[in-house]
Formats: structure tokens, sequence, C-alpha cells
């Protein structure tokens, strides 16, 4: 387990959540899926988020239950070891569907423990 404070963990995540927002703000998932970088860029913020989530220790993962870090994690596998069976229709589901509620539920353990 890393000896970082869990809070810079949290903070990683949101950033990245943050990047994917900026990045996607204006997009559709055909304009998304047409740029490259825009996908390339998405898909390594997912991979950061998912490392961040690797490293939350486990009290605080137990006690935020309603995260699905296992989820999360196995996503950011997924991106580095089969990057080019990453389907960007999944891709695009998380990034407009799933990482808002991912924002509130970090930036609501920020509050409690940082």
């Amino acid at each position: 387990m890393s000896k970082r404070d869990p809070c810079l963990f949290f903070g990683d995540i949101l950033e990245a959540i943050e990047r994917i927002e900026e990045y996607t703000a204006n997009y559709e998932f055909e304009d998304f899926v047409r740029d490259r970088k825009t996908v390339d860029a998405v898909l390594r913020n997912l991979e950061v988020i998912g490392e961040a989530a690797r490293y939350v220790p486990e009290e605080i993962k137990e006690q935020h239950a309603d995260v699905p870090w296992k989820r999360i994690i196995g996503l950011r596998n997924v991106v580095i070891h089969h990057y080019f069976g990453v389907d960007l229709n999944i891709v695009w589901t998380i990034v407009r569907l799933q990482l808002p509620d991912l924002k509130k539920s970090v930036e609501k353990i920020v509050e409690e423990l940082c």
C-alpha cells in the first residue's frame, strides 16, 4: 500500500475527471470517435482514475461501498492491457453517464476526509 496521503489520490481522480470533461465538453459520440487525440487523452485519464483508485485504502473503499471501486480499477486494466480492443461506445457511456456520479462521490469523500 502506498504511503501517499489518500487525499492526493482523490485529487488525482478529480483532476482526471475534469480533464475528461474539458476534452469532451462540446462533443457528441461521433465527434469523439473521429478525434483520435481526444480518444487517447480520455483513455489516458481513465487509466489515471483507475490507478489512483487502486491505491485508495481498503478502509475508505469499505466506508464508501457505493463507489464501484473494482469496476473503476478493472476499466484501467482493460485500457492498459487491451488498448486496441477498447469499445468506444462503452467509454463514451462511462464519460457521459458514470463519471458525473463518480465525481460527486469523490467530492463528498474529499469533504469528509481531506
